[in-house]
């Protein structure tokens, strides 16, 4: 008996049965591989094009958080015999021209107006989620997502300010 209960505790601690996922897991999924990349390539362009230790830091983190989410959703994916990812979503309609022309406090302003926008979509495509997904882990993610966007959001808007 002690057997049986340890053996069920133990299976209850583990990942969501990956099965276990509707149409909403996999578009959150599809749609947020594209937009993460895209925040991982707006974060490899602050390196030389500003000196400002914020912006640099947060670029770093941005982009060591989302390309490890990256991962995540593409095993997911894979794991839910989904393939690809949403078409439409890799741009967001963000026009970066100004972005990669620009350096200094322009590039400063430019990328954090541009990354604060980029966020606000990802905290919108991660309430979708909680509201229509079934997937455990991936409502998780939607919830750090949106803390840890909406955390950065605010900062970003401080240092516009």
């Amino acid at each position: 008996m002690a057997l049986a209960l340890l053996i069920t505790l133990s299976a209850c601690a583990t990942d969501s049965d990956p099965a276990t996922h509707n149409d909403a897991d996999i578009a959150f999924a599809q749609g947020m591989v594209p937009h993460h990349q895209q925040a991982v390539d707006m974060a490899g362009l602050v390196a030389g094009r500003t000196s400002n230790p914020e912006v640099l830091d947060l670029a770093a983190r941005i982009a060591a958080a989302q390309d490890a989410e990256i991962a995540t959703l593409t095993r997911w994916l894979a794991d839910w015999g989904a393939t690809g990812h949403a078409t439409g979503h890799g741009e967001h309609g963000m026009d970066d021209s100004r972005l990669r022309s620009s350096t200094g406090a322009a590039f400063d302003e430019e990328w954090l107006t541009l990354m604060t926008a980029h966020h606000e979509d990802a905290v919108t495509m991660s309430r979708t989620e909680l509201a229509q997904g079934a997937n455990a882990d991936a409502k998780a993610m939607a919830r750090r997502v949106i803390e840890a966007q909406q955390a950065e959001i605010d900062h970003m808007r401080g240092l516009v300010s």
